[in-house]
């Protein structure tokens, strides 16, 4: 796939020419960037237009920042477009929102690039490798999911230590680290956030209102406990082993935390100790039956793994029940609606499964296993 800087060309142009006489502070001198739509295309002077110019310039505000007339091209494109912070960063924002992703970081790039030190920009940039990590893991796409959690993770830290760091960084974070499972970084963020966010407006309070509750949860529970991390460290580092001698000790003293049973069966699963693991699952389960007002993510996750122990162990029915109960808390989750697709498969009814699958790539037409699964049929 080719580089957007292999669609340049430099051209210098006299300060008469009719596409640069309307630019303020234009400077004949110095080279512009035109942005072809190809690597392949000839450039053709009588084609030129401002808009190829404004696009070349963006194009090396994101992607050469060794350029030596970088600080012309910032003070040429801010001249041009007052606005164009704002308006760049709704519509990549849009882009995001409709899975867009690649070209969302390229404007997110060139909007860095035009100001390195913005905040918001840099935040934009961690949420955007937060979200394009979600949509690959969810396609079965794991290692992009890794890389994209590691740009991610880079981008949170910069949106934190920067000059004047955005509560909505610490906010965001610590969701991020959630995920990661690296609570007592969750707890530090949130515990930012609170100290740094003034604002009474409602939302604001809102966010607040749940930042207390998850800093209460991990306390009470004792996640960002080191056994529990390392637990999860272990395992996600295939040394499934040593994770259950991690989680062992730490339900030692802890032994009514469904997280701690969750990962529990979560390594035995990857044993594929399908009688242990499902008995793990079930506990889970059932403490987080007792202690959560509402059901979470974590409901929906064990219910799927333990599914997963059940059709294994053949009780094909049970499995289709959590399954079922899982995909009716999160009706668009396209690992459940995979996995109902490979139950069918082992209970006969192909046509039923490929249509779970044709649905999964509906939702997320860059899904990996159900589009082998569609192809192997």
């Amino acid at each position: 796939m080719p580089h957007p800087l292999d669609s340049l060309v430099f051209i210098t142009l006299p300060a008469e020419h009719p596409v640069v006489a309307a630019i303020p502070l234009f400077d004949a001198s110095i080279p512009l960037p035109v942005q072809l739509a190809h690597p392949d295309q000839e450039f053709k002077s009588d084609g030129l237009t401002r808009e190829m110019i404004l696009a070349g310039i963006l194009t090396v505000l994101a992607y050469d920042r060794e350029n030596s007339d970088l600080g012309y091209y910032r003070t040429l494109i801010k001249a041009v477009h007052p606005s164009i912070r704002q308006e760049m960063t709704e519509a990549a924002i849009l882009k995001t929102r409709n899975g867009d992703f690649d070209l969302a970081e390229e404007i997110f790039l060139a909007l860095h690039g035009l100001d390195p030190e913005d905040s918001l920009t840099i935040l934009n940039l961690a949420l955007l490798a937060d979200d394009r990590a979600e949509s690959f893991r969810k396609s079965g796409c794991d290692e992009e999911a890794d890389a994209c959690d590691s740009h991610a993770f880079e981008w949170y830290k910069k949106a934190m230590t920067a000059e004047s760091p955005l509560p909505a960084a610490f906010f965001n974070s610590g969701f991020f680290y959630l995920k990661q499972k690296n609570y007592r970084k969750a707890r530090e963020s949130l515990e930012t956030y609170l100290s740094l966010e003034t604002s009474t407006a409602e939302a604001d309070t809102l966010k607040k209102d749940k930042a207390k509750q998850i800093i209460n949860t991990i306390a009470s529970r004792d996640l960002d406990d080191d056994l529990f991390k390392s637990a999860y460290d272990f395992i996600t580092m295939g040394e499934e082993e040593r994770a259950l001698e991690q989680i062992r000790l730490f339900m030692e003293h802890k032994p009514k935390v469904w997280n701690a049973w969750f990962l529990l069966g979560w390594a035995l699963r990857r044993l594929e100790r399908w009688e242990d693991g499902k008995a793990a699952f079930i506990q889970a389960l059932e403490l987080i039956r007792e202690q959560e007002t509402e059901q979470t993510e974590g409901y929906t996750d064990i219910c799927n793994e333990l599914s997963i122990c059940l059709m294994e162990l053949g009780d094909l029915e049970q499995s289709r029940t959590f399954l079922l109960e899982a995909l009716n808390a999160e009706p668009e989750n396209t690992k459940i609606i995979s996995n109902l697709g490979t139950l069918a498969l082992r209970q006969g009814n192909k046509e039923e499964a490929y249509g779970f699958f044709r649905t999964v790539l509906e939702i997320d037409p860059n899904d990996r296993i159900a589009r082998q699964m569609l192809e192997d049929a």
